[in-house]
């Protein structure tokens, strides 16, 4: 039987066994990301337009938004599991590669292959360039064998995060398909993703919603710059029911944290170093202040981390993982406002 050909199944990781009776409480976190990448991270010393560009190889890991925030989450100390699609011979490497990582979780098998990611770090300039294809395709009963799986492991689990891109062949609306699942479990979903699932996910509501300047700006239709912007978008969220808790990141001028209780400015601190790549940033923020809202923090202070993290981020070149010291000695120096 062809690879086309073979039915979707949900299987757990080989090593979620051996995982499952060393950890006996049952994760904090559950995520879930529906359309994975290995990242293949390649190091020029300079990018060449012509001739060869000989490069050697500086990583090959596994990336994609739910599966980078349970690493993230586990970094931090608390507790992950991540649900996610894996196809071909690409989706088989996915799955060892999270086992030799020590990610716990669990896989989805999809008729079409994983994709694949190219990450090009230029060491002169230290510059990244992140080229990312579209990935697979996936049919009904695949969306809803993910659905399933996600329903299984999310049981009595207090927080799902649902973080990357919708794979082709889904309807747009299985993000909000996502949210009633999480909600009719007793779940709170976190949600970070774009485009038009974005959209219908938000009509569904969502108990936080993450989004950076350019998906904003695809909710509002014009560009959100400072706070004064990043407050009327969000202040639009709560009122419509979109999210109870709406987080809109402003790049190097930090974040605004909105609840029922207020908007509060959260100021990025300083860089102790040159700013490198922003890849990881987003991931790297979600998962710092979902571990502390997992933590029974309070929204703002788990921002405050969040910020941080994603400034710690910023230090490091391409997708390479954040310095977790780094972001906990960052976090005193973000400043707020409001509230």
């Amino acid at each position: 039987m062809n690879a086309a050909a073979t039915p979707a199944r949900a299987t757990a990781a080989t090593s979620e066994g051996k995982r499952g009776s060393e950890q006996t409480a049952r994760p904090a976190v559950v995520t879930l990301t529906m359309n994975p990448t290995i990242d293949l991270c390649w190091e020029v010393e300079r990018l060449e337009r012509i001739g060869k560009n000989r490069a050697r190889v500086r990583a090959v890991a596994v990336g994609g938004g739910g599966i980078n925030v349970a690493r993230h989450i586990v970094r931090f100390g608390g507790r992950a599991t991540a649900v996610h699609t894996a196809g071909g011979e690409v989706g088989l490497r996915l799955n060892r590669l999270l086992d030799e990582e020590g990610i716990d979780h669990v896989a989805v098998d999809i008729a079409d292959n994983t994709r694949e990611a190219l990450v090009l770090f230029e060491a002169g300039s230290r510059h990244s360039y992140h080229v990312v294809p579209p990935g697979p395709r996936l049919n009904e009963h695949e969306g809803r064998q993910c659905l399933e799986v996600l329903e299984r492991c999310a049981a009595s689990c207090p927080y799902v995060v649902a973080s990357g891109s919708l794979p082709g062949g889904l309807p747009d609306d299985y993000f909000a398909t996502v949210a009633r699942h999480v909600r009719k479990a007793g779940g709170r979903l976190i949600l970070d993703t774009s485009g038009p699932a974005l959209r219908a996910a938000l009509a569904e509501g969502v108990f936080l919603f993450r989004c950076n300047r350019t998906e904003a700006e695809s909710l509002t239709g014009r560009a959100v710059i400072d706070f004064d912007d990043a407050r009327a978008l969000n202040e639009h969220l709560l009122t419509t029911g979109a999210a109870e808790i709406a987080v809109t990141t402003l790049g190097a001028l930090g974040a605004l944290c909105s609840t029922a209780d207020g908007h509060t400015e959260l100021y990025a601190p300083p860089l102790p170093g040159t700013p490198l790549s922003d890849a990881g940033a987003g991931d790297s923020m979600v998962a710092a202040l979902t571990t502390e809202l997992a933590a029974g923090e309070d929204p703002v202070s788990a921002c405050a981390l969040g910020v941080a993290t994603a400034a710690a981020a910023m230090l490091t070149p391409s997708t390479e993982p954040f310095d977790v010291d780094v972001a906990r000695s960052l976090r005193p120096l973000v400043r707020t406002t409001g509230g």
